[in-house]
């Protein structure tokens, strides 16, 4: 069964993104691994160098009951 999964990409916070969210996605998968794999590929397409703006801080994958099920920071990565 498909479940409603909402991914942030966080930044700072600043006046223009309220608790520092600078982008936000929505998608149905099967898994919650499924919504965290699709969050570390937005996440790491928000820190490329190129990017205009402030890079991301980090990334969330919030489930359709608002559970906060995956969250990855810049520090995290290997």
């Amino acid at each position: 069964m498909r479940e409603t999964y909402h991914i942030e990409v966080l930044g700072p916070d600043e006046a223009d993104a309220p608790g520092g969210v600078q982008q936000r996605m929505t998608v149905r998968t099967d898994t919650p691994e499924a919504a965290a794999e699709r969050a570390r590929r937005l996440f790491a397409r928000a820190r490329v160098p190129q990017r205009s703006g402030t890079p991301a801080e980090a990334v969330r994958v919030v489930d359709g009951a608002g559970s906060e099920v995956f969250r990855m920071s810049r520090f995290d990565e290997g």
